[in-house]
C-alpha cells in the first residue's frame, strides 16, 4: 500500500507537519517508514484513524500525556477515560463561572454576597500536621479556623519558620469584615502580607536564609469559598460523591506532564518531582492561582501537603472522605494521617478537612 507524505497526511489527519513531528518524537503517533538518509516521515493510511482521534482529543484540551494513555486503551476503556476527563474540566468550568458570575455581579452593582443557596451554611473543620517517619522535623503549617483553612509546606533551613509565617499573616483575616466584592483582592493583600512575612524570615544572615514556602488557603464567606493557591499542596472537592482536585501543582514535572512530555506514571519517581515552579520566597515566583467557589451543602473539602498526595493513591484518600460520615472532619484527617504513615511517612503531611453544612 502506498504511503502518504507528511504533508499529504497532515492534511488528511488535520493535524499539523509540526504536530506530527512532536507525536512521533512522544511516540504517539509514530511514522510507517522514516528516510534514513533524509529523515523524511511517511504514514499508512490505516493510521489516520488514531492520528483524527488524537486531533479530537487535542480539541477537546486533553494533555498529551493523557492521550497517549486513551490511545493505547481498548474503545471501551477509552470511552471511560474520555468521560472522566470531560467530569473534570466540567468542574474547572463550573468554577471559572462562579468566578465570572461573580465579576459580573460585582462591576453591575449587584451584592455577590446575595448566595444562590437558600438554606444558611456553616462549616465544620479539623486540621492535623504530623512529621511523619522518616524527617526530624516538621516544616508543614496546617490551620482551620470559622473563616481562613489553610496549609503550608516550608522548605529549606527555615522552611517551619517560613511556612508558618504565611500562614499567620492570613490569619487576620479571621477577624477582618471582607466586603463581599472585595473577597479575591483581600486575599491578594493578604497573600502579599505573607510574601513580606517570608522574605523576613529568609533575610540574609538569617539562619533561614534559604527559606520558603508552599502556601494553599481558602477564605470562608458563609456562601462561597475563596481560594488562593502557590505551589504543590492541594485542594480537593468531594461533591455528590465524585472527588475533584481544584488545584493545579506548580512544579516543573507538572509543566512536563501538562506538555506530554512526562507520563503521572512517569513523574511519581522522576528525579525533579519535589522542584517548585511557584513559591513564596526569595527569587521565587509567587505569582497565585485565584479562584472563588460556590458552596453546597454537603460540599468536602481536602487541603493537603504533598507528604499526603506522592504516597497515598487518589482512591485510598477519595475513599476515606465519602467513607467518613459528615460532619466529622477530625476522624478524616486523622486516617488520612495515618495512612500517609502507613505508606513509609517519607515526609510531613498536613491536612484540612472542612464540610459545608446547613445551619440548624
Amino acid at each position: 500500500m502506498e504511503l502518504l507524505t507528511i504533508g499529504a497526511f497532515a492534511k488528511a489527519s488535520r493535524l499539523s507537519p509540526k504536530a506530527l513531528r512532536l507525536y512521533d518524537e512522544l511516540g504517539l503517533l509514530t511514522p510507517a517508514r522514516v528516510d534514513p538518509d533524509t529523515g523524511y516521515r511517511r504514514y499508512a493510511p490505516e493510521q489516520l484513524e488514531r492520528a483524527r482521534l488524537v486531533a479530537w482529543l487535542r480539541r477537546l484540551g486533553m494533555p498529551l500525556a493523557r492521550i497517549r494513555q486513551v490511545c493505547a486503551m481498548d474503545p471501551g476503556e477509552a470511552a471511560g477515560e474520555i468521560r472522566a476527563y470531560w467530569a473534570r474540566v466540567e468542574a474547572d468550568t463550573a468554577a471559572r463561572r462562579d468566578l465570572a458570575a461573580f465579576l459580573v455581579d460585582h462591576l453591575t452593582g449587584k451584592d455577590p454576597a446575595m448566595s444562590r443557596t437558600t438554606a444558611p451554611l456553616a462549616l465544620r473543620y479539623a486540621a492535623l500536621s504530623d512529621t511523619g517517619r522518616v524527617r526530624a522535623s516538621n516544616q508543614d503549617t496546617a490551620y482551620a479556623g470559622s473563616r481562613l483553612l489553610a496549609v503550608a509546606d516550608g522548605y529549606g533551613s527555615g522552611g517551619a519558620l517560613a511556612g508558618a509565617a504565611a500562614v499567620d499573616a492570613l490569619r487576620s483575616l479571621e477577624s477582618e469584615t471582607v466586603p463581599a466584592g472585595d473577597l479575591l483582592g483581600a486575599l491578594e493583600d493578604a497573600l502579599a502580607r505573607a510574601e513580606q512575612a517570608v522574605h523576613g524570615v529568609a533575610s540574609p544572615g538569617d539562619d533561614g536564609a534559604d527559606a520558603g514556602t508552599t502556601l494553599t488557603a481558602m477564605l470562608w464567606t458563609g456562601s462561597q469559598l475563596a481560594l488562593v493557591h502557590i505551589g504543590d499542596s492541594r485542594v480537593h472537592l468531594l461533591r455528590d460523591g465524585e472527588l475533584f482536585q481544584i488545584t493545579h501543582d506548580h512544579t516543573v514535572v507538572q509543566s512536563l506532564i501538562d506538555e506530554g512530555r512526562l507520563t503521572p506514571e512517569e513523574a511519581v519517581s522522576h528525579p525533579q518531582r519535589s522542584l517548585l515552579m511557584r513559591a513564596l520566597g526569595p527569587g521565587a515566583d509567587s505569582t497565585p492561582d485565584l479562584r472563588l467557589h460556590d458552596a453546597r451543602a454537603g460540599d468536602r473539602y481536602l487541603l493537603c501537603s504533598d507528604g499526603l498526595s506522592t504516597v497515598v493513591p487518589a482512591g485510598d484518600i477519595h475513599r476515606v472522605l465519602a467513607d467518613t460520615p459528615e460532619p466529622e472532619p477530625e476522624a478524616a484527617v486523622r486516617e488520612l494521617v495515618d495512612l500517609a504513615n502507613a505508606s513509609g511517612g517519607p515526609d510531613n503531611v498536613s491536612c484540612v478537612v472542612a464540610d459545608v453544612v446547613a445551619q440548624a
